[in-house]
């Protein structure tokens, strides 16, 4: 849960979308001031180009880098470690919940790039401590290219940002392609043991849906709910993602469960872990790790 970001509402999405997304595949190059309005409803204005970032989630990191802002990155969260050439040289800053206040302050960035939840409250107390702050993320499929766009934007690497979403949107679709004519298979998908789970809606719902698989979870329990774990059961899926099998086995009521008699419960690597929980430039990495698990077949 340390790579996730739970939002409630998105205020300012439709403002975002209507500044960036028309103007994204033409412009090279951004015009400041620019005035931006982030997931929180607040309006942030940068007068010139950022050239001093700190990011404060790994997706954000991994689409700086990937866009060719790299360069521009002066300090990262605890948990940004991909790609780890380009992070092991940089200062870590703490992270959502824990940030070092102090130290992001001492750095004296230009932008911010931060998260919208309530429960951090990253935002807040970044932009309360002077900072010019972003706060928001990716939290359904088509929004992972909107925040790409927008942080192109924001760091005038529009063509960068542009050339990132063509090529992640070709090899997702390939992945999609393989699975199309495949049966599709009832998946639960655990982010912790709460259990946590993810909604149809959600990035990694909608990756599932790309894969072959349809998670349990309604869409009306919102993006990433808390599940009884009556709910789990009752649903008997044909795959698990996110334990081992034995963990399965375990649980009051799981050995039963079709996935289990079937050997059909899947732990990702922390590699795989890390693509999936990160909604950037890893998405088709994420598809084909979901792809090995609902439908091995596709990728023979």
């Amino acid at each position: 849960m340390s790579h996730l970001t739970f939002r409630p509402s998105r205020p300012g999405a439709a403002l975002l979308i209507a500044a960036f997304m028309g103007a994204t595949q033409s412009a090279s190059a951004t015009t400041y001031p620019l005035t931006v309005t982030d997931d929180l409803g607040r309006r942030v204005t940068l007068n010139a180009q950022p050239r001093r970032i700190v990011s404060m989630l790994p997706s954000h990191t991994e689409t700086l880098i990937a866009i060719g802002a790299g360069a521009q990155l002066i300090a990262v969260d605890r948990f940004s470690n991909y790609p780890k050439a380009a992070v092991d040289r940089l200062p870590k800053v703490g992270s959502a919940y824990q940030p070092d206040l102090e130290a992001i302050v001492a750095l004296k960035p230009d932008l911010v790039l931060a998260d919208e939840s309530s429960g951090s409250r990253l935002t807040e107390k970044l932009a309360q401590a002077g900072l010019t702050v972003y706060g928001g993320t990716g939290q359904t499929f088509n929004e992972v290219f909107e925040k790409i766009a927008v942080i192109g934007k924001l760091t005038n690497h529009e063509a960068g940002a542009t050339r990132l979403t063509t090529s992640m949107r070709a090899e997702l679709n390939a992945l999609q392609a393989s699975v199309l004519r495949l049966p599709k298979v009832s998946t639960y998908y655990e982010i912790d043991p709460s259990p946590y789970s993810v909604g149809p809606n959600s990035f990694i719902g909608a990756l599932i849906a790309r894969a072959g698989g349809q998670t349990i979870v309604p869409a009306a329990l919102g993006d990433f709910p808390k599940l009884d774990p009556e709910r789990i059961v009752n649903s008997n899926p044909q795959v698990m993602i996110g334990l081992t099998l034995d963990d399965a086995r375990r649980r009051p009521g799981w050995a039963g469960l079709q996935a289990v008699k079937a050997g059909r419960v899947f732990a990702p690597t922390p590699e795989e872990r890390d693509a999936l929980s990160r909604p950037g430039p890893r998405l088709p990495d994420a598809l084909r790790a979901l792809i090995r698990f609902i439908h091995p077949e596709a990728l023979k």
